[in-house]
């Protein structure tokens, strides 16, 4: 293949510079920016300034997301650009294999299709595309350094369709397209990623630098730790698959409520559940919200038809949360430590002992003004002193 300073020599002078233009805004501004919808209009706008008779572009990448297989972004002129989610599910690699996607992937090859000429049978998109009256579509793979793959397609309603030269065009700028969507698609990755295994703010800290032992950082905060009742009972008999699917049952029931309460899941810890509620100004309010949130969670654990049916126990305190890096050498873990987590893992305990579904510590009783049902001082696990233990209504 030709490569990219032959190409640009090829191009007349006006179209040259263009390409110059655009080559500079997706290695330097486009990079950097903070919204990739802009950088696709931006590139768009250029790639027609050029000539080149584009009317609708796109840009998609693969995802590594707990929830999506790919995040899509389209351009249309006159319409501006707009983004789109593919989401993971049993036949979310159904339309990918009908797409010229697959072919550009597997031989590293451009797929350019002069419509008029390709069977509607050539891929899924052909009759769509033929039906909104385009002529020519062009899509190229980028294969990127972690390992995902994106691509980016070019189509035109032109009568001409897009000619040799504007294909040359494209071709010229392609690798600097493709670094730009390398760049932007990389970096959400790794926020992604890190917030799917350790959490919202472990994720923040650690691109922020956090990355060496023995840093701590406190956090005054409610905190919930839940705990599924009988969990080893209920699993003793069950295949891995069973038992992973009890679990995700489970915290389809207790992490919804949650993060929707503005609480943040920093652990799971196989059948416990470890989150935190961030203190604001009014301490009273936070400690609402675990509430809320216990409370939503508990009720959907009742309401869960799944089989076998379990129970939750929830814990509630309001202390200090500390985050610090531990482990040795290049391992560590961004982990949640302290007297207060551990108080509150500990009331979890309580729930199944004294067959109370939702238990709090006098702490949170004082700072959310309950009533509560004192089960009396109780000395915990680990703990030197002993600590009164509330008893809440689930409504």
């Amino acid at each position: 293949m030709t490569q990219t300073p032959d190409l640009l020599l090829q191009l007349p002078p006006a179209r040259l510079q263009v390409a110059l233009r655009l080559i500079s805004y997706m290695l330097e501004e486009g990079r950097t920016a903070a919204d990739p919808d802009q950088v696709l209009e931006k590139m768009c706008s250029l790639i027609r300034a050029s000539g080149v008779p584009l009317k609708r572009a796109a840009s998609i990448v693969q995802l590594l997301h707990a929830e999506a297989v790919a995040s899509a972004r389209f351009w249309e002129h006159g319409k501006g650009s707009r983004s789109e989610l593919f989401p993971f599910n049993e036949g979310s690699g159904d339309g990918y294999a009908r797409s010229p996607a697959a072919d550009v992937h597997r031989t590293g090859e451009w797929v350019v299709l002069w419509l008029p000429e390709t069977p509607d049978d050539r891929y899924g998109i052909v009759p769509d595309l033929k039906a909104e009256g385009y002529t020519h579509y062009i899509m190229a793979p980028v294969f990127m350094g972690i390992g995902t793959a994106g691509i980016f397609s070019f189509s035109t309603q032109s009568a001409e369709g897009f000619s040799d030269e504007d294909i040359r065009f494209l071709r010229a700028v392609f690798p600097a397209l493709a670094a730009c969507q390398e760049v932007l698609s990389t970096a959400r990755t790794m926020k992604e990623v890190l917030r799917i295994y350790v959490g919202e703010e472990p994720q923040r800290r650690i691109l922020s630098g956090d990355v060496h032992r023995g840093e701590v950082m406190r956090i005054r905060s409610a905190i919930l730790f839940a705990d599924m009742r009988r969990f080893t009972e209920l699993t003793a008999g069950m295949s891995a698959e069973q038992a992973t699917g009890l679990l995700n049952a489970y915290y389809d029931c207790i992490v919804p409520p949650v993060e929707a309460a503005g609480g943040e899941v920093l652990k799971l810890i196989g059948d416990g559940i470890l989150a935190v509620f961030r203190a604001g100004e009014d301490w009273s309010q936070t400690c609402a919200q675990a509430l809320a949130a216990a409370r939503d969670g508990l009720a959907r654990v009742a309401a869960s038809a799944g089989q076998p049916r379990f129970e939750a126990g929830i814990a509630l305190h309001f202390g200090e949360a500390a985050f610090g890096n531990v482990g040795s050498g290049m391992r560590l873990d961004y982990t949640v430590i302290g007297r207060d987590v551990n108080l509150a893992a500990r009331v979890a305990e309580l729930c199944g002992a004294k067959d109370e579904p939702l238990l709090v510590s006098s702490e949170f009783r004082a700072r959310a003004g309950l009533e509560g049902r004192s089960l009396g001082a109780i000395s915990l696990k680990g703990l030197r002193s002993q600590e009164e233990v509330f008893a809440v209504p689930l409504k």
